[in-house]
């Protein structure tokens, strides 16, 4: 059983914009300052509705359960249902970890996509927004469990996500499933757990081939670090512990390029102060279990197995400047080569990119967006 329960938009540019602060990945992947909003922009499309959408005994795959999931999520628009009550308008967009449906509510990303006459005009589509389980205002250990939360990985992230579009929004049939980063994983993984539920798919800034190298390598700093601090008293801190410092460190170094790195922080005393600023400004609304737990859920990502099962058209969009999916590795065009409708592109390096965060940048790929369109419904 589940239900879902509709509460008002929270519309205004000062509470959007307290709303980006605490999604502290997405303002470092993107370069700017957490809760960057241009001014007017949200003015060029309609405020977000928002609602919880509430799952009754949801179990993990762990074996775990909760009582009650709590899935928040913000939607543009209105859904279109045709003759037969099927939807054919819905775009369903996820975010990337540690961040929520309000971090891409931002001119960069929303402003450039939403808008009158814009690939997703929120006047034509019915645009969802889903918080992931442990993000955002969904489920997650700080709201009191702690590490006794369930642990949790993408494949339950996706079926959560499956479950407010069919059973909360009764949405049976997405125009278009696209994420940035850890959405980006969950978009390969929708394709092919739902192969025939959408027209088109588009995964920025990721590679659908399970955690390793580099990438494994800073969550594990991350992981290990919160782990084995003892000031985290096995998830039952009464103040955050100082490893989520370094935690937050770890995500400044990753989430940019080194070109902009270097000119944000030219020297030493320039640098300390740099990754200060973003740490302390971090550390007003980050929890290290609801971090932890974030950056351990990619443990069971692995899509490579299945990659011939994905039926949609698919445009992978990833850039020569991401240090986490770092193009040297061609593991992006070797895979996708076994997507029956799959095409890759990498955007060049340029004064526009931003490393990783290049994916929430909607002005470098969207003109791919525009082309992936394209494609007749199915």
């Amino acid at each position: 059983m589940s239900r879902r329960r509709r509460i008002p938009a929270r519309g205004t540019a000062g509470r959007i914009a307290r709303g980006l602060a605490a999604a502290w990945l997405a303002s470092a992947a993107t370069g700017a300052l957490p809760g960057a909003v241009a001014a007017g922009a949200e003015a060029s499309y309609p405020p977000p509705v928002q609602g919880d959408f509430l799952l009754k005994d949801f179990r993990f795959v762990s074996g775990e359960s909760l009582p009650e999931l709590r899935i928040h999520y913000r939607t543009f628009g209105t859904p279109r249902a045709d003759a037969h009550g099927v939807v054919h308008n819905a775009v369903l967009i996820l975010h990337g970890t540690g961040g929520s449906g309000a971090s891409l509510v931002r001119a960069e990303f929303a402003g450039e996509l939403f808008a009158a006459g814009q690939p997703l005009d929120a006047a034509k589509y019915f645009i969802v927004l889903p918080d992931g389980i442990g993000h955002g205002h969904s489920s997650k250990p700080s709201d009191g469990l702690h590490a006794r939360f369930p642990h949790y990985g993408y494949r339950d992230m996706v079926e959560a996500q499956y479950r407010l579009l069919t059973e909360g929004l009764h949405v049976s049939h997405a125009r278009l499933v696209m994420g940035t980063s850890m959405g980006g994983m969950h978009t390969w993984l929708w394709g092919e757990r739902h192969p025939q539920f959408m027209d088109a798919l588009m995964p920025l800034a990721s590679l659908p081939t399970q955690i390793s190298g580099r990438n494994r390598a800073w969550r594990r700093v991350i992981i290990d670090a919160i782990r084995n601090d003892p000031a985290w008293q096995g998830g039952e801190y009464s103040s955050e512990p100082p490893s989520l410092r370094t935690a937050l460190e770890m995500l400044w170094l990753v989430s940019s390029n080194p070109v902009l790195r270097q000119d944000e922080a030219p020297t030493l005393a320039r640098a300390d102060q740099a990754l200060d600023a973003y740490v302390d400004d971090q550390m007003k609304s980050a929890d290290a279990n609801d971090l932890l737990y974030a950056v351990s859920a990619s443990q069971d990502y692995d899509p490579g197995p299945a990659l011939e099962k994905i039926e949609a058209p698919l445009i992978a969009v990833n850039s020569a400047d991401d240090l986490i999916n770092p193009p040297e590795l061609k593991i992006l065009e070797r895979e996708i080569q076994r997507v029956p409708h799959g095409r890759a592109v990498v955007i060049p390096f340029s004064e526009r990119t931003r490393g990783h965060g290049s994916h929430t940048v909607a002005v470098l790929w969207k003109r791919h967006l525009e082309e992936l369109l394209k494609a007749p419904e199915r």
